[in-house]
């Protein structure tokens, strides 16, 4: 069943703007926690001299990645793949840019580490870990929008929650990942590059 995301909508365009930066010419992406695949058609189709490869833990999504697979019907849109970003070993061996949409908030910090340490598995030298979503910055005042979504996340789940930039690059660093650039996005959120030493 095809899921849609009315904030994927509305983000799809701002994020590409900037992967259109940070992107290679050419080579595979592993989009990890895809959600509803809606980000991953729309993106194969911006970039098609890229091979986009769709994952997520949850199967309701990988249904939905599938969905959006058939309907769109690009070659460069690789079969969703299951993948637990917390987990020691994923599907995908090797990548040249992980792109990651609106996952560290809502998973615990294991995923995040995980995440990193993925990233540190499967990046070669100069590969991009691009990350999008709401962070808190240190020396940067934190919209009270956002504030009030942090406090929402945690009554959800205590283990949800921003995080700081500054303790997800230090735990980047400790992995070979150093945070090479960051942008401010619309409605106060921020894309991080780290690119693997």
């Amino acid at each position: 069943m095809k899921l849609s995301s009315p904030a994927a909508q509305r983000n799809r365009e701002p994020i590409a703007a900037v992967l259109a930066d940070w992107l290679p010419a050419s080579g595979l992406v592993l989009e990890v926690a895809s959600g509803t695949g809606e980000h991953a058609a729309f993106f194969a189709g911006r970039f098609p001299r890229l091979e986009w490869q769709p994952s997520d833990p949850d199967p309701a999504a990988i249904a939905s990645i599938e969905a959006w697979r058939a309907d769109c019907g690009l070659p460069n849109l690789r079969e969703p793949v299951v993948l637990d970003a917390a987990a020691g070993t994923w599907p995908v061996d090797t990548a040249d840019v992980l792109l990651n949409i609106n996952m560290v908030h809502i998973s615990p910090w294991a995923a995040a580490l995980g995440l990193l340490d993925g990233a540190a598995r499967i990046l070669p030298a100069g590969g991009g870990l691009i990350l999008y979503g709401p962070w808190l910055v240190a020396g940067v005042e934190t919209a009270p929008s956002n504030l009030a979504f942090d406090a929402d996340l945690k009554r959800r789940d205590p283990a949800w929650g921003l995080r700081k930039v500054e303790d997800f690059a230090r735990e980047a660093g400790a992995r070979g990942l150093d945070l090479t650039d960051q942008r401010a996005m619309p409605a106060n959120n921020r894309m991080l590059l780290f690119t693997r030493c």
